[in-house]
Protein backbone atom coordinates (compact mmCIF):
# COMPACT_ATOMS: atom_id res chain seq x y z
CA UNK A 1 0.00 0.00 0.00
CA UNK A 2 1.21 3.51 -0.79
CA UNK A 3 1.17 5.30 2.56
CA UNK A 4 1.92 8.63 0.91
CA UNK A 5 -0.81 8.65 -1.75
CA UNK A 6 -4.30 10.12 -1.31
CA UNK A 7 -6.91 9.92 -4.04
CA UNK A 8 -9.85 12.26 -4.55
CA UNK A 9 -12.75 12.90 -6.91
CA UNK A 10 -11.07 14.59 -9.85
CA UNK A 11 -9.99 15.92 -12.19
CA UNK A 12 -7.80 18.73 -10.86
CA UNK A 13 -9.76 21.79 -9.81
CA UNK A 14 -12.69 20.13 -8.06
CA UNK A 15 -14.12 21.28 -4.76
CA UNK A 16 -12.97 17.89 -3.45
CA UNK A 17 -9.37 18.79 -4.23
CA UNK A 18 -9.86 22.16 -2.52
CA UNK A 19 -11.24 20.38 0.56
CA UNK A 20 -8.38 17.87 0.56
CA UNK A 21 -5.80 20.65 0.48
CA UNK A 22 -7.21 22.05 3.74
CA UNK A 23 -5.83 18.98 5.57
CA UNK A 24 -2.33 19.58 6.99
CA UNK A 25 -1.09 16.16 5.86
CA UNK A 26 -2.02 16.94 2.23
CA UNK A 27 1.19 18.94 1.91
CA UNK A 28 3.24 15.77 2.36
CA UNK A 29 1.10 13.39 0.28
CA UNK A 30 0.88 12.60 -3.40
CA UNK A 31 -2.63 13.75 -4.39
CA UNK A 32 -4.06 11.72 -7.25
CA UNK A 33 -7.32 12.71 -9.01
CA UNK A 34 -9.69 9.89 -9.98
CA UNK A 35 -12.53 9.85 -12.49
CA UNK A 36 -15.26 8.92 -9.99
CA UNK A 37 -16.06 8.29 -6.34
CA UNK A 38 -15.95 4.48 -6.86
CA UNK A 39 -12.52 4.76 -8.53
CA UNK A 40 -11.17 6.87 -5.65
CA UNK A 41 -12.42 4.39 -3.04
CA UNK A 42 -11.33 1.32 -5.02
CA UNK A 43 -7.77 2.66 -5.03
CA UNK A 44 -7.88 2.42 -1.22
CA UNK A 45 -9.40 -1.06 -1.31
CA UNK A 46 -6.73 -2.22 -3.75
CA UNK A 47 -3.87 -0.80 -1.71
CA UNK A 48 -2.95 1.81 -4.33
CA UNK A 49 -3.70 4.65 -1.89
CA UNK A 50 -3.74 5.10 1.87
CA UNK A 51 -6.92 7.17 1.87
CA UNK A 52 -9.44 8.92 -0.37
CA UNK A 53 -11.38 12.14 0.11
CA UNK A 54 -14.89 12.08 -1.35
CA UNK A 55 -18.06 14.19 -0.95
CA UNK A 56 -20.78 12.63 1.20
CA UNK A 57 -23.34 15.34 2.00
CA UNK A 58 -24.46 18.71 0.69
CA UNK A 59 -26.45 21.22 2.71
CA UNK A 60 -28.76 21.85 -0.28
CA UNK A 61 -29.19 18.40 -1.85
CA UNK A 62 -28.52 16.12 1.12
CA UNK A 63 -26.53 12.89 0.88
CA UNK A 64 -24.24 12.16 -2.08
CA UNK A 65 -25.69 8.83 -3.19
CA UNK A 66 -22.60 7.59 -5.06
CA UNK A 67 -20.54 7.80 -1.87
CA UNK A 68 -23.24 6.39 0.42
CA UNK A 69 -23.78 3.41 -1.88
CA UNK A 70 -20.07 2.70 -2.22
CA UNK A 71 -19.53 2.75 1.53
CA UNK A 72 -22.52 0.45 2.05
CA UNK A 73 -21.30 -2.17 -0.42
CA UNK A 74 -18.08 -3.88 -1.38
CA UNK A 75 -15.07 -4.43 0.83
CA UNK A 76 -15.52 -2.41 4.05
CA UNK A 77 -13.87 0.98 4.45
CA UNK A 78 -13.81 3.41 7.35
CA UNK A 79 -14.22 7.17 7.74
CA UNK A 80 -11.38 8.84 9.68
CA UNK A 81 -12.30 12.51 9.49
CA UNK A 82 -14.59 14.98 7.80
CA UNK A 83 -14.08 18.34 6.11
CA UNK A 84 -16.69 21.08 5.65
CA UNK A 85 -16.17 23.40 2.69
CA UNK A 86 -18.29 26.48 1.88
CA UNK A 87 -19.53 26.21 -1.69
CA UNK A 88 -20.01 29.06 -4.13
CA UNK A 89 -19.85 28.75 -7.90
CA UNK A 90 -18.40 30.74 -10.75
CA UNK A 91 -19.52 30.54 -14.37
CA UNK A 92 -16.33 29.64 -16.20
CA UNK A 93 -16.07 30.44 -19.92
CA UNK A 94 -13.47 30.61 -22.66
CA UNK A 95 -11.77 34.03 -22.92
CA UNK A 96 -13.87 36.56 -24.81
CA UNK A 97 -17.21 34.87 -24.12
CA UNK A 98 -20.07 37.19 -23.12
CA UNK A 99 -23.10 36.17 -21.07
CA UNK A 100 -25.29 36.44 -24.17
CA UNK A 101 -23.03 33.87 -25.90
CA UNK A 102 -23.72 31.18 -23.28
CA UNK A 103 -26.26 28.73 -24.73
CA UNK A 104 -25.07 25.47 -23.12
CA UNK A 105 -23.81 24.92 -19.56
CA UNK A 106 -22.56 22.01 -17.52
CA UNK A 107 -21.49 20.98 -14.02
CA UNK A 108 -21.83 18.17 -11.52
CA UNK A 109 -25.45 17.06 -10.95
CA UNK A 110 -25.26 18.23 -7.32
CA UNK A 111 -24.36 21.73 -8.56
CA UNK A 112 -27.53 22.22 -10.60
CA UNK A 113 -29.95 22.66 -7.67
CA UNK A 114 -27.54 25.18 -6.14
CA UNK A 115 -27.61 27.46 -9.22
CA UNK A 116 -31.10 26.70 -10.57
CA UNK A 117 -32.65 30.06 -9.67
CA UNK A 118 -29.66 31.97 -11.00
CA UNK A 119 -29.92 30.08 -14.28
CA UNK A 120 -33.64 30.76 -14.49
CA UNK A 121 -33.11 34.48 -14.01
CA UNK A 122 -29.89 35.03 -15.98
CA UNK A 123 -29.79 32.26 -18.63
CA UNK A 124 -33.37 31.01 -18.95
CA UNK A 125 -32.78 29.45 -22.38
CA UNK A 126 -29.44 27.77 -21.63
CA UNK A 127 -29.38 23.99 -21.92
CA UNK A 128 -27.88 22.06 -18.97
CA UNK A 129 -26.04 18.75 -19.30
CA UNK A 130 -24.38 17.09 -16.32
CA UNK A 131 -20.65 16.35 -16.11
CA UNK A 132 -18.75 13.82 -13.99
CA UNK A 133 -17.55 16.68 -11.76
CA UNK A 134 -17.51 20.47 -11.80
CA UNK A 135 -13.87 20.48 -12.86
CA UNK A 136 -14.64 18.00 -15.63
CA UNK A 137 -17.28 20.45 -16.80
CA UNK A 138 -14.56 23.11 -16.97
CA UNK A 139 -12.47 20.75 -19.09
CA UNK A 140 -15.40 20.25 -21.46
CA UNK A 141 -15.74 24.02 -21.84
CA UNK A 142 -12.02 24.23 -22.58
CA UNK A 143 -12.55 21.64 -25.34
CA UNK A 144 -15.40 23.68 -26.80
CA UNK A 145 -18.17 21.19 -26.00
CA UNK A 146 -20.06 23.65 -23.77
CA UNK A 147 -20.16 27.42 -23.47
CA UNK A 148 -19.96 27.60 -19.69
CA UNK A 149 -19.34 25.47 -16.60
CA UNK A 150 -20.34 25.99 -13.00
CA UNK A 151 -17.26 25.26 -10.90
CA UNK A 152 -15.04 26.78 -8.27
CA UNK A 153 -13.42 30.02 -9.38
CA UNK A 154 -10.05 28.45 -8.53
CA UNK A 155 -10.50 25.99 -11.43
CA UNK A 156 -10.37 28.72 -14.08
CA UNK A 157 -6.57 28.94 -14.31
CA UNK A 158 -6.16 25.16 -14.54
CA UNK A 159 -8.29 25.00 -17.69
CA UNK A 160 -7.43 28.33 -19.31
CA UNK A 161 -10.88 29.78 -18.64
CA UNK A 162 -12.20 33.03 -17.22
CA UNK A 163 -14.75 33.48 -14.41
CA UNK A 164 -17.51 35.40 -16.20
CA UNK A 165 -19.69 35.61 -13.07
CA UNK A 166 -18.64 34.76 -9.51
CA UNK A 167 -20.36 34.21 -6.15
CA UNK A 168 -23.24 32.24 -7.68
CA UNK A 169 -25.40 30.37 -5.16
CA UNK A 170 -29.12 30.09 -4.62
CA UNK A 171 -28.73 29.17 -0.94
CA UNK A 172 -26.70 31.29 1.45
CA UNK A 173 -24.00 29.50 3.47
CA UNK A 174 -24.14 26.34 1.34
CA UNK A 175 -21.62 23.72 2.41
CA UNK A 176 -20.47 20.31 1.27
CA UNK A 177 -19.20 17.69 3.71
CA UNK A 178 -16.30 15.51 2.58
CA UNK A 179 -14.93 12.43 4.33
CA UNK A 180 -11.43 10.97 4.41
CA UNK A 181 -11.81 7.21 3.97
CA UNK A 182 -9.24 4.48 4.60
CA UNK A 183 -9.09 0.78 5.37
CA UNK A 184 -10.68 -0.39 8.66
CA UNK A 185 -8.62 0.04 11.81
CA UNK A 186 -9.09 1.05 15.44
CA UNK A 187 -10.90 4.43 15.60
CA UNK A 188 -8.99 7.37 17.00
CA UNK A 189 -9.58 8.22 20.67
CA UNK A 190 -12.74 10.22 21.39
CA UNK A 191 -12.45 14.02 21.43
CA UNK A 192 -15.74 14.84 23.13
CA UNK A 193 -17.13 16.17 19.85
CA UNK A 194 -17.41 13.09 17.66
CA UNK A 195 -19.69 11.51 15.10
CA UNK A 196 -20.37 7.82 14.45
CA UNK A 197 -21.53 6.59 11.04
CA UNK A 198 -23.20 3.25 10.30
CA UNK A 199 -25.29 1.58 7.62
CA UNK A 200 -28.24 -0.48 8.87
CA UNK A 201 -30.26 -3.13 7.07
CA UNK A 202 -33.78 -4.00 8.30
CA UNK A 203 -34.65 -7.68 8.66
CA UNK A 204 -38.19 -7.43 7.35
CA UNK A 205 -40.75 -4.78 6.53
CA UNK A 206 -43.46 -4.50 9.19
CA UNK A 207 -45.32 -1.69 10.95
CA UNK A 208 -42.91 0.17 13.21
CA UNK A 209 -39.77 -1.46 11.77
CA UNK A 210 -37.96 1.85 11.30
CA UNK A 211 -39.18 3.06 14.69
CA UNK A 212 -37.56 0.01 16.30
CA UNK A 213 -34.22 1.01 14.82
CA UNK A 214 -34.55 4.63 15.91
CA UNK A 215 -35.53 3.65 19.43
CA UNK A 216 -32.18 1.94 19.93
CA UNK A 217 -30.64 5.42 19.70
CA UNK A 218 -33.45 7.35 21.39
CA UNK A 219 -33.66 5.34 24.63
CA UNK A 220 -29.91 5.84 25.15
CA UNK A 221 -29.96 9.56 24.46
CA UNK A 222 -28.03 9.37 21.19
CA UNK A 223 -28.91 12.21 18.83
CA UNK A 224 -29.10 11.44 15.10
CA UNK A 225 -27.59 13.96 12.69
CA UNK A 226 -28.47 12.21 9.42
CA UNK A 227 -30.62 9.30 8.34
CA UNK A 228 -31.06 8.49 4.67
CA UNK A 229 -32.62 5.48 3.00
CA UNK A 230 -30.88 3.83 0.07
CA UNK A 231 -32.20 0.93 -2.07
CA UNK A 232 -30.35 -2.34 -1.54
CA UNK A 233 -30.85 -3.53 -5.12
CA UNK A 234 -32.91 -6.49 -3.92
CA UNK A 235 -36.20 -5.12 -5.26
CA UNK A 236 -38.70 -2.33 -4.66
CA UNK A 237 -39.20 -1.67 -0.96
CA UNK A 238 -35.84 -3.09 0.15
CA UNK A 239 -33.78 -0.37 1.80
CA UNK A 240 -30.81 0.16 4.04
CA UNK A 241 -30.28 3.30 6.10
CA UNK A 242 -27.17 5.46 6.34
CA UNK A 243 -27.04 7.01 9.81
CA UNK A 244 -24.80 9.63 11.42
CA UNK A 245 -25.10 9.81 15.21
CA UNK A 246 -23.51 12.10 17.76
CA UNK A 247 -20.87 10.47 19.91
CA UNK A 248 -18.07 7.90 19.71
CA UNK A 249 -18.30 4.12 19.60
CA UNK A 250 -16.25 3.94 22.81
CA UNK A 251 -18.99 5.81 24.71
CA UNK A 252 -21.34 3.45 26.51
CA UNK A 253 -24.53 5.02 25.12
CA UNK A 254 -23.31 4.76 21.51
CA UNK A 255 -21.79 1.29 21.91
CA UNK A 256 -24.93 -0.11 23.50
CA UNK A 257 -27.10 1.46 20.77
CA UNK A 258 -24.98 -0.28 18.13
CA UNK A 259 -25.20 -3.57 20.03
CA UNK A 260 -28.97 -3.16 20.15
CA UNK A 261 -29.08 -2.66 16.39
CA UNK A 262 -26.87 -5.71 15.85
CA UNK A 263 -29.31 -7.84 17.85
CA UNK A 264 -32.36 -6.89 15.76
CA UNK A 265 -30.86 -6.26 12.31
CA UNK A 266 -29.44 -8.82 9.88
CA UNK A 267 -26.55 -6.51 9.03
CA UNK A 268 -24.93 -3.41 10.52
CA UNK A 269 -21.84 -1.88 8.91
CA UNK A 270 -19.72 0.38 11.11
CA UNK A 271 -18.26 3.23 9.04
CA UNK A 272 -16.26 4.94 11.74
CA UNK A 273 -16.18 7.28 14.74
CA UNK A 274 -14.34 10.52 14.00
CA UNK A 275 -14.13 14.18 15.07
CA UNK A 276 -16.89 16.51 13.93
CA UNK A 277 -15.55 19.25 11.68
CA UNK A 278 -15.63 22.72 13.18
CA UNK A 279 -16.98 21.54 16.55
CA UNK A 280 -15.15 21.34 19.88
CA UNK A 281 -16.11 19.54 23.07
CA UNK A 282 -17.20 22.91 24.52
CA UNK A 283 -19.79 23.23 21.74
CA UNK A 284 -21.47 19.90 22.53
CA UNK A 285 -24.59 20.10 24.69
CA UNK A 286 -24.66 18.39 28.08
CA UNK A 287 -25.82 14.79 27.98
CA UNK A 288 -29.27 14.23 29.30
CA UNK A 289 -29.66 12.49 32.65
CA UNK A 290 -28.97 8.75 32.55
CA UNK A 291 -26.87 8.67 29.38
CA UNK A 292 -23.31 9.40 30.56
CA UNK A 293 -20.66 6.68 30.79
CA UNK A 294 -20.63 7.08 34.59
CA UNK A 295 -24.33 6.36 34.82
CA UNK A 296 -24.05 3.33 32.54
CA UNK A 297 -21.22 1.98 34.72
CA UNK A 298 -23.15 2.62 37.94
CA UNK A 299 -26.19 0.83 36.51
CA UNK A 300 -24.07 -2.18 35.54
CA UNK A 301 -22.51 -2.30 38.99
CA UNK A 302 -25.98 -2.11 40.60
CA UNK A 303 -27.13 -5.03 38.44
CA UNK A 304 -24.07 -7.08 39.44
CA UNK A 305 -24.72 -6.41 43.11
CA UNK A 306 -28.36 -7.36 42.68
CA UNK A 307 -27.39 -10.63 41.02
CA UNK A 308 -25.03 -11.37 43.91
CA UNK A 309 -27.61 -10.47 46.56
CA UNK A 310 -25.68 -7.33 47.57
CA UNK A 311 -28.02 -4.64 46.25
Amino acid sequence: MSATRYTYLGPEGTFTEAALRTLPEAATRELVPMVSVPAALDAVRNGDAAAALVPIENSVEGGVTATLDELASGEPLMIYREVLLPITFALLVRPGTKLSDVKTVTGHPVAQPQVRNWLRNQLPDALWESAASNADGARLVQEGRFDGAFAGEFAAATYGLEPLVTEIHDAQNAETRFVLVGRPARPAAPTGADKTSVVIWMGDDHPGALLELLQEFAVRGVNLMLIQSRPTGAGIGNYCFAVDAEGHISERRVGEALMGLKRICPKVRFLGSYPRAGVSADDVSTLRRGTSDTEFIEAAEWLARSQDGRA
